[in-house]
């Protein structure tokens, strides 16, 4: 792989080479590479297949998993995280300890390693509210559960400018990795001012199904708004929203 110079940059492919844009820059490289056949017959690839075969588990597990929260994503999700979900996935699914090499998945790996995930990078969870919380799973009632502990907004959130209003979310899923399948419900606040006064405590129940064997997660967030004329409309830049996951419990 080589880096194009020059004033014209090329896209597409001229003899043996091929040229492409990517975040890096304009690069250019020599087409060739191994059969589609031979990949999946030759021993020597063992491997590779292997990777790819888990790697394309951690595709799929990483979408089920935004799925169960689509509508929370649609204004907390930075442009790379569904990469950075694969590689988190991937990890998980490398401490499988059951399964052979190939075979390792989510339900036998280490779900737990995605405790703390941040769906937005640009707006992490600590910098959008500073007020301490719990953050609570109960596989055997169901229960999921948020308690914010009372805060003075205008100390405690790292609001944008222009914001005058904000509004916290949770949501606990119940995530089947082998079948696709998913149980999840959301809680949140009405939006709320952005003012100095003291706001009573916040608890945001979600219920889950009872004695689940299913992994189970509770992510928890903020969205900020503006007020104009008596309309709020939600801020879109994607600095500042935040949603993380806080609370995970792997399979039993």
């Amino acid at each position: 792989m080589a880096r194009q110079k020059g004033l014209i940059k090329l896209k597409g492919t001229m003899g043996d080479i091929t040229f492409y844009r990517t975040k890096d820059g304009y690069m250019a490289r020599e087409k060739g590479g191994i059969t589609a056949e031979r990949m999946q017959n030759d021993p020597r690839f063992q491997r590779t297949r292997e990777n790819m075969a888990e790697f394309g588990r951690a595709g799929k597990a990483g979408k089920v998993l935004r799925s169960s929260i689509q509508s929370l994503l649609r204004t907390s999700a930075d442009r790379r995280m569904v990469s950075r979900l694969t590689k988190e996935m991937v990890k998980v699914i490398q401490l499988d300890a059951v399964n052979p090499r190939g075979q390792r998945n989510v339900i036998d790996g280490e779900a737990e390693l995605l405790l703390g995930f941040e769906f937005n990078i640009h707006g992490k969870l600590e910098h959008s509210i500073s007020a301490p919380f719990t953050a609570t799973l109960d596989r055997v009632t169901g229960d999921a559960v948020v308690e914010i502990e009372p805060f003075i907004p205008t100390e405690s959130l790292g609001a944008p400018a222009g914001s005058t209003h904000y509004k916290l979310a949770a949501a606990a899923m119940d995530i089947n990795f082998e079948t696709g399948t998913f149980v999840s419900e959301k809680n949140a606040t009405p939006v709320l001012p952005i003012d100095t006064v003291l706001t009573t405590a916040v608890q945001l129940n979600n219920n889950l199904p009872e004695n689940s064997v299913n992994p189970l997660f509770l992510v928890f967030g903020i969205n900020f708004y503006q007020e104009v004329n008596g309309t709020f409309y939600e801020l879109k830049n994607g600095v500042y929203n935040a949603l993380q996951i806080v609370n995970v419990s792997g399979t039993p």
